[in-house]
């Protein structure tokens, strides 16, 4: 079936989140290492992205790493900074020939000196881009941010700049990492796991969730057109009825 052809372009979801799971397990399925998982898992990444930006999706946000994930064995989080560094270097090119502008969020101050300077520069050269936003959320965890929020929500209430009584779910949304960018609508999460996993839970409070058995080397374009048409297919009501819709 071609999902491709079913896709409505003027519902397509403005913001696309994805927690991409399952490297590890696909190496193991083949008898590699788990870093040759992620290394794969980095083509699916730029395949995704490349098909984001060409259906005209706006903003496209994608787990990288958790703040849990620095608990993992050493050996694989050096391996996946390595990776991460010699990626951003090596597709910095490619998001300025697609005109994608790169994004991050999270505790960026954890990551090694050349990963965090890559990433930087990395965001200031496309910076200009008009096209899709590639929000990376790296070192990032909902609960991080949630309490950085309220920290920086705390401080302008001692400094006098807020009152108490103005603080509302507008104050907190541009207290938080996101608060330039759109509410995701639709979260993606691959590998057959049910779970969001302290990944923007404020922010994900009325988005549509999508679960596929699809470990994430796995994940083809077309299992991306196959979540979007579903995404397409839902009733979005945020909390009125039908009929009010």
């Amino acid at each position: 079936m071609d999902y491709k052809q079913q896709i409505k372009k003027e519902r397509l979801p403005r913001h696309v989140a994805i927690i991409m799971d399952g490297n590890g397990r696909w190496a193991k399925k083949l008898g590699m290492m788990r870093v040759l998982g992620h290394k794969q898992g980095v083509n699916v990444v730029r395949e995704i992205t490349e098909e984001a930006a060409q259906l005209g999706i706006q903003y496209l946000t994608l787990y990288a790493f958790s703040t849990e994930n620095w608990n993992r064995p050493k050996e694989e989080v050096d391996a996946l900074m390595s990776l991460l560094v010699n990626t951003i270097v090596n597709e910095t090119a490619t998001l300025m020939k697609n005109n994608v502008q790169l994004l991050s969020i999270g505790d960026l101050n954890r990551l090694p000196d050349d990963a965090k300077r890559n990433i930087q520069d990395c965001i200031a050269k496309t910076s200009m881009n008009t096209g899709l936003k590639l929000v990376i959320a790296l070192s990032y965890s909902a609960r991080w941010e949630i309490i950085q929020a309220v920290k920086n929500i705390a401080q302008s209430v001692k400094n006098e700049d807020i009152q108490v009584e103005q603080i509302d779910e507008q104050v907190f949304s541009a207290a938080l990492t996101t608060k330039e960018m759109p509410d995701p609508d639709l979260l993606i999460r691959t590998s057959g796991e049910l779970r969001i996993s302290n990944f923007l839970l404020w922010q994900l409070a009325y988005a549509e969730l999508y679960f596929t058995d699809c470990l994430w080397p796995e994940f083809t374009k077309e299992e991306f057109y196959k979540a979007i048409v579903d995404y397409q297919g839902r009733e979005r009501r945020f909390g009125k009825t039908s009929e009010q819709i």
